[in-house]
């Protein structure tokens, strides 16, 4: 990243001048220009390289808005200033006054900001020695993530995870105003909570006054958001750090942020709204782009049916399509047996696949049986007319297959044709899944830099193998839609959900729901979830109460802050955007986080740990 670029092209964030005593400032180093070649200005930061030329000392010195060459003549600069340049180390904190001059041409450096300009000191003091650093900062990308996390207080002061923060802060601003415009207030709610089993793992939290009883950090504020719409707050929102103890990933933390919004008297179009101004606002200050609204829309069933995914990248344009009609009358005996069993057909046209070597398409093969289907058959397609076509199963096709296969996916030349005969879920699952990887390992033309889109009409429920029972697909609140309701008790698989999540560029980094605002039918979705009416009255009384009391229609959107910011900046890391994350193992390599604890401090607790 080029010192002087942020987000959207925006100017790096300046420092306005202070003074604090002897470390005052006039201008940040990144700041200085040609316009004030003459001034004496001072400055202080970090010594980012040292260059030593004999007769000439060349200092590199960096802080947050970037860096700014000092020069030393050992034979005129003032002795004090020649002693402390001689003992500068990476990473020393100076502070440095004296004249602005510009750079001889030949000197120019075209990749600074203040590559026209140097500063020629009177005074340079030392204000902080450092050791040597254990990466060197320019190189840290190329470090061990867990020995960057370990130092993180020296890999912040990378350009690259300052912007990442910056960025971060600009969103908070955009969100804020943006909500407050539009009449909803910010309403902090407990981190301090009761534990609610439906869902990922709590983080449990001991009380000391009241032996054997725990709170329960927020897994979301759920509950106390639809208690806000009883009490007649109608827009509510909050920027609020939530607690899941569950298995992590690139894109996941134990503790993250997420942009809570909850509303009233709304249906789905209304709350989709809203959410999609936000994204656009947001895209708009922290990138520059302009996002087309209303965003489209895709049913989940035809997510699942045409991508494989709940979550599709629609930056590319082919598709998965159902050909189960090319094969109605086949003669090709494991595409006869796979529909004849109530099965289908998928295909996927691959641009470009043709030039994949033969160990490369038996991989495609593992992929899809690794992804839980019985494999795939691939077709190259060298040249347009179908009697050119290759591959192990082309001669089970019958020329009235091919043509219609050719028109179906609009195939051309130079394209790989993946077929995959299954239970339709399990086929397109698996395409779904080669298909991005054929995209990134192809090189496929992406339509726009930005695809954006709801999915829509969830299941409500899906059965639990492991529990044996049904479970709620986001959570036991969300409303079915009125259609289905009738479903809920004779035919609870069939039941579609009034929720929606937001994916952007195949990441889903938003979801939430119309919630159940009537008592009778909450209590219905809990037998459904076979939850007892003791458990539901133990665990959420208090909330089954408050809809006895006028709860208005209501609902809501949750996004993921982290992931927003993690696509803003163009990084597949949430942890490169938060400022102390822990590793993909829930540590904290700065602090050590999880440690034991005091032997006195489990005392108090009531706590006694057993060994394993």
């Amino acid at each position: 990243m080029a010192e002087a670029t942020r987000a959207g092209g925006a100017p790096a964030p300046s420092l306005r001048p202070w003074r604090q005593g002897a470390t005052g400032r006039d201008l940040g180093c990144g700041e200085v220009r040609p316009e004030h070649v003459g001034r004496t200005l001072a400055v202080a930061g970090w010594v980012h390289r040292v260059r030593d030329l004999g007769g000439m000392k060349f200092v590199e010195i960096r802080d947050r808005t970037g860096r700014l060459q000092l020069v030393i003549n050992r034979a005129e600069a003032p002795e004090a200033v020649v002693r402390a340049a001689e003992a500068l180390r990476a990473e020393f904190v100076v502070a440095a006054r004296g004249p602005v001059r510009r750079r001889a041409p030949e000197a120019v450096n075209p990749r600074l900001a203040t590559g026209e300009v140097e500063l020629v000191p009177e005074e340079l003091r030392i204000l902080a020695p450092s050791k040597t650093p254990p990466f060197a900062l320019d190189a840290a990308g190329d470090v061990d993530e867990t020995l960057r996390l370990r130092y993180r207080y020296l890999d912040l002061r990378r350009p690259e995870m300052f912007h990442n923060l910056w960025v971060r802060h600009r969103a908070y601003q955009v969100v804020r105003r943006y909500f407050d415009r539009l009449g909803f207030l910010e309403v902090e709610t407990p981190m301090l909570t009761r534990s609610t089993p439906e869902g990922a793992r709590d983080y449990l939290v001991p009380s000391r006054l009241y032996p054997g009883r725990f709170y329960a950090l927020p897994q979301s504020p759920q509950l106390f958001k639809q208690l806000l719409m009883v009490g007649g707050i109608e827009r509510y929102f909050q920027i609020v750090r939530c607690f899941r103890d569950e298995d992590l990933r690139a894109d996941r933390q134990p503790e993250f942020t997420q942009i809570d919004v909850e509303m009233s008297f709304v249906d789905v179009d209304d709350v989709l709204a809203v959410a999609e101004g936000m994204m656009a606002e947001l895209w708009r200050e922290l990138l520059g782009v302009d996002v087309p609204l209303p965003l489209p829309r895709l049913s989940y069933a035809e997510a699942m049916d045409r991508y494989g995914t709940d979550k599709p990248d629609l930056r590319y344009e082919p598709a998965i399509a159902d050909v189960s009609d090319v094969f109605a009358e086949t003669g090709f005996r494991a595409f006869r047996a796979v529909l004849d069993a109530g099965g289908a057909v998928r295909a996927l046209r691959a641009p470009g696949g043709a030039t994949l070597s033969r160990r490369e398409l038996d991989g495609l093969d593992e992929a899809a049986r690794a992804a839980g289907a019985a494999g795939v058959a691939w077709v190259a397609v060298p040249q347009a007319d179908p009697a050119s076509w290759r591959g192990p199963v082309v001669k089970f096709f019958t020329s009235e297959e091919r043509t219609a296969l050719a028109e179906r996916l609009g195939v051309r030349a130079g394209d790989l044709l993946l077929l995959c005969a299954d239970q339709p879920e399990r086929a397109s699952v698996a395409l779904g899944r080669l298909r991005l990887d054929l995209a990134e390992r192809l090189g496929w033309p992406r339509r726009r830099p930005w695809a954006m889109a709801w999915v829509v009409d969830f299941p409500l429920l899906e059965w639990d193998e492991d529990e044996g029972r049904y479970v709620a697909r986001h959570h036991p609140f969300t409303a079915p839609r009125d259609d289905d309701l009738d479903r809920l008790e004779t035919d609870p698989a069939a039941v579609r959900a009034k929720a929606y999540d937001l994916v952007v560029n195949g990441v889903e980094v938003g979801g939430g729901s119309i919630r159940i605002h009537r008592r009778d039918v909450q209590e219905r979705v809990f037998r459904a979830i076979a939850l007892p009416p003791e458990k539901a009255r133990e665990r959420f009384g208090f909330l089954l109460e408050a809809f006895e009391y006028g709860p208005p229609p209501h609902g809501g959107i949750a996004f993921g802050f982290d992931r927003l910011i993690m696509l803003a900046v163009g990084t597949s890391n949430i942890r490169d955007v938060i400022a102390f994350p822990k590793t993909a193992r829930a540590v904290d390599p700065l602090t050590g986080a999880p440690a034991e604890v005091d032997p006195g401090q489990l005392a108090e607790l009531h706590l006694r740990v057993q060994a394993r």
